[in-house]
């Protein structure tokens, strides 16, 4: 083997790692969990800039905020063509603590968002939450319920977006055949299905919510979103269905990719923040 051969291997790697996403530019804790954490990705002038917060998915049970599925293609489009503010959340998962708990986590870390967004040159007030998954339902519950945010030290955000949850309703979920992994997240007891469930929590302060589906998927994820949109709407608030020919993983992974999805997703955030929702 020539020596220019020999190190093919080693400048392949080198070469994907030069094209690679950026590592975050700043990680910060928000408590003393390792988990706790946001990474943070900063656009090349941020004056001004505005926020877009993700809640990584994993069936409560798993998943990390720095996965290539969740950070990737958003950071691409949204920090390095669009200029925002890019934020990662970490919360603990299940066993550790309990669904309601992951969403104080997570209002928690919205909090500390809010706090340290001056600092990285980016406007708090300009605002917006998404989640897949079960980052999805999370999401979901604290829009559907911004009191609970409140709670926790956030304020209200412009609105969120919603990748694929199939456990809108929480208590019905629990109720008809379903897989193990939801006896594992939300437990056995009726009461803390109702206090995790979007629709049950569902208040008249609702913020506005694009919920996207996954027409791939078995458990007809977009029929779910439909009925808690109609509910949404019926209360006085704002939520639209986005369904997309994908498969739930895709959901997640392609957002940011160029095309007609991103381009949906796009309009439904410039409106939330020019006001006109």
């Amino acid at each position: 083997m020539t020596p220019i051969r020999r190190w093919l291997p080693a400048l392949a790697l080198l070469l994907a790692a030069a094209l690679a996403d950026a590592a975050p530019d700043r990680q910060w804790a928000y408590g003393p969990d390792s988990t706790q954490r946001l990474d943070v990705y900063l656009p090349a002038r941020p004056q001004g800039a505005p926020v877009l917060v993700m809640v990584h998915g994993g069936a409560w049970m798993y998943g990390r905020p720095d996965a290539p599925n969740v950070v990737d293609a958003k950071v691409s489009h949204w920090v390095r063509e669009r200029g925002f503010v890019f934020v990662s959340v970490g919360y603990r998962l299940v066993p550790a603590v309990d669904v309601a708990t992951q969403a104080q986590d997570v209002a928690r870390a919205l909090a500390e968002v809010q706090r340290l967004a001056p600092d990285w040159g980016a406007d708090p007030q300009k605002l917006v939450l998404m989640g897949h998954s079960a980052g999805a339902h999370l999401v979901a519950l604290l829009s559907a319920d911004p009191a609970q945010a409140v709670a926790q030290g956030a304020r209200p955000w412009r609105g969120s977006v919603v990748l694929d949850s199939a456990a809108l309703d929480t208590e019905a979920l629990m109720q008809r055949r379903h897989l193990r992994m939801y006896d594992r997240a939300f437990g056995s007891e009726p009461a803390a299905w109702r206090a995790v469930s979007p629709t049950a929590r569902l208040a008249p302060a609702s913020l506005p919510m694009l919920l996207v589906c996954a027409r791939e998927r078995r458990d007809d994820s977009c029929a779910q979103s439909a009925q808690f949109a109609g509910r949404v709407q019926k209360a006085g608030g704002h939520a639209t269905v986005l369904p997309q020919p994908l498969s739930h993983s895709e959901v997640n992974a392609r957002l940011g990719e160029p095309g007609a999805y991103t381009q949906a997703v796009d309009r439904f955030i410039d409106t939330l923040l020019a006001g006109t929702r």
